[in-house]
């Protein structure tokens, strides 16, 4: 389930500095783990006893003892000493490099402003295949800053160290959740409290309960109240770390108290936490003041390590693929939801919702159980509501009844969504084109040639063209024109809609049919012989498109002989004059005068030759 959005795991893939970096959550593992710890110090002797040495030694050795059926899961090397940083160092002579490099800055009254650094580095792979065995660290130079007296000497604050954790797997342990903080933080004369909150923990059972700590330059002998607390709580480890010197230079995984200015401690908390709390309170103190005067110790803390026995899923949902639709405001989502990091099943019902811009537009559910480690893949067709811009974002919400509630426990509350900006595809914008004008053929109806359209189009490339007498019919791409090059309108006005499918979606084209009157067609014989071939007076383009039109023949001397209308057509009789009424007409020339009644065309005159 998710509250609000919190991004916690900071996963460093850059080699930059971070200066005076909060400790934060770095990584969590979730299943049968536990941890361990190696590492070394660099210095001869605790600075704060013995100034006659600066310079550190040249390498350091610590042994890895894993049992055979402890399997590796993580390893993070650490380094860290006086000055800004050295990132590069070797182990077991193969050299390392750091991922990220944290400082922190300490103003000392006498001394002036002196830095510190720590580096760490992923070095799982190499740990996996070098497994059990010495291991070797050296080539920390910190020789230069070491060098700038009195400096980090004068104060006896020139250390250097290392260490590596080690997460393994075992068949054997409880189901755990471990959580590696990490970052950079210091108390002293002038900082002498700091409280850090670890969050994202969920205490299931306290029993085994531990907590582990890398810290650097602490000292044996200035035990000016140097305490450490959880829940406030002072925790100790006597006679390794006693309640009131906290960080002695100790190593609680050898039982080492020559770690000199470096502690790698561990700490038994069951009695510390209570089931059901989701964070930590760490608090680290130092100084006490002495005739008026402040003694402290310089404590550099670097990571914070817990292993809390927790049986919980871990749900995580991730967009695969969204498919969107031509002019549509509906989505199909593709989506996994996860449940890695956990360390139990995720139950079957498990609510999904979807939201668009905070409005919840969707829900969903998955299907089955999911096993730790495993996934469940679906889809969904939602439609967007009309009252949301083409341009959103989109959420999608595992572990979410629709009201931002969960109803799973989980080990990780806050990594339940995942988002995405959307942005629709656009009815298409309907393109205008010129009218095309067809010669009436009658009843105000014209053939017409539509793809003589498609030379006026902008898609250089179409992948297909369609005609369509209405906007719905192409929206919906149903009942196209079958024969565009040959189309008879069917009514008038009427508008043709082009198609024009594209590599995202389509474009809209639009022209409407005109039908004109043509100058009609003469011809100039015809044989009324009732051979069923040009029997009558047939010009062509007059009848039933010149409906109001009146044509008048004569003969030879002038005599009107016939006078027709479009439901009159001359077939070589008479209807005219005082006799031959009826009669067929001899062969000859006779002559004619059409009025179109058009006021676009004047009257026409001609001859036409009648024969058998």
């Amino acid at each position: 389930m998710y509250r609000f959005i919190l991004f916690p795991l900071l996963i460093f893939i850059f080699s930059d500095k971070i200066f005076c970096q909060e400790i934060e959550l770095f990584q969590h593992f979730n299943g049968r783990f536990d941890y361990t710890a190696i590492g070394n110090t660099l210095n001869q002797f605790e600075n704060n006893i013995d100034q006659s040495f600066c310079e550190l030694l040249p390498e350091s050795e610590a042994e890895l003892t894993l049992n055979s059926d402890d399997t590796i899961v993580a390893a993070f090397l650490y380094w860290a000493g006086s000055g800004s940083g050295d990132t590069q160092v070797k182990l077991n002579e193969e050299f390392i490099a750091a991922d990220d490099t944290y400082t922190v800055d300490y103003d000392d009254p006498n001394y002036g402003l002196l830095t510190y650094f720590a580096c760490y580095t992923d070095i799982t792979q190499y740990i996996q295949t070098t497994g059990n065995g010495i291991y070797t660290f050296s080539d920390l130079d910190i020789s230069e800053p070491l060098a700038t007296f009195p400096g980090y000497c004068g104060n006896r604050t020139n250390f250097g160290g290392w260490a590596i954790y080690i997460i393994y797997e075992n068949d054997n342990l409880p189901l755990n959740q471990i959580n590696l903080f990490q970052g950079l933080e210091i108390i002293n004369r002038n900082v002498q409290e700091k409280i850090i909150t670890l969050e994202n923990i969920n205490v299931l059972d306290n029993d085994g309960a531990k907590i582990g700590f890398l810290a650097w330059e602490g000292d044996s002998l200035l035990n000016f109240g140097e305490s450490l607390s959880i829940n406030n709580n002072i925790i100790s480890n006597p006679p390794l770390n006693p309640a009131n010197n906290a960080f002695n230079g100790t190593n609680s995984f050898t039982n080492s108290t020559e770690f000199y200015n470096c502690d790698l401690d561990f700490y038994n908390i069951e009695n510390n936490i209570n089931i059901g709390d989701t964070s930590v309170e760490i608090k680290l103190t130092t100084g006490q003041t002495i005739g008026g005067t402040i003694f402290a110790d310089l404590i550099i803390l670097n990571n914070v390590i817990t292993v809390l026995n927790s049986q919980l899923p871990d749900a995580t949902v991730q967009i695969d693929n969204i498919e969107k639709f031509c002019a549509s405001r509906d989505l199909e989502i593709d989506y996994t939801v996860y449940n890695n990091n956990a360390t139990d099943i995720l139950p079957a019902n498990t609510p999904i919702a979807f939201y668009a811009d905070s409005q919840l537009i969707a829900q969903s559910q998955t299907m089955n159980d999911i096993p730790i480690g495993g996934s469940e893949s679906s889809s969904i067709l939602i439609t967007i509501p009309d009252s949301l811009p083409l341009n959103f974002i989109l959420n999608v919400m595992v572990d979410d009844d629709g009201s931002s509630n969960g109803i799973v426990l989980e080990l990780n509350e806050t990594n339940n969504n995942t988002n995405t900006a959307i942005e629709l595809i656009p009815f298409p914008e309907i393109q205008p084109l010129d009218p095309l004008i067809g010669c009436d053929i009658g009843f105000n109806t014209a053939i017409f040639d539509l793809t003589i359209k498609e030379e006026n189009l902008s898609v250089e490339s179409p992948n297909d063209i369609n005609y369509f007498t209405s906007l719905e019919d192409l929206q919906a791409n149903s009942n196209a024109i079958l024969i565009p090059d040959n189309y008879q309108n069917n009514t008038l006005p009427e508008f043709i809609y082009i198609r024009v499918e594209t590599d995202l979606c389509y474009e809209i084209y639009v022209f409407e049919l005109l039908v004109d009157n043509c100058p009609p067609y003469v011809p100039q014989v015809f044989t009324p012989n009732n051979d069923g071939y040009n029997d009558w007076f047939n010009i062509q383009g007059l009848y039933d498109i010149f409906e109001r039109h009146r044509l008048l023949i004569y003969n030879r001397w002038g005599t009107l002989i016939f006078e027709g209308n479009n439901d009159t057509k001359w077939d070589g009789r008479a209807n005219r004059g005082l006799t031959n009424q009826g009669i067929l007409l001899p062969v000859g020339t006779y002559y004619y005068v059409l009025y179109l009644n058009d006021g676009n065309y004047k009257p026409l005159t001609g001859f036409v030759y009648m024969t058998y």
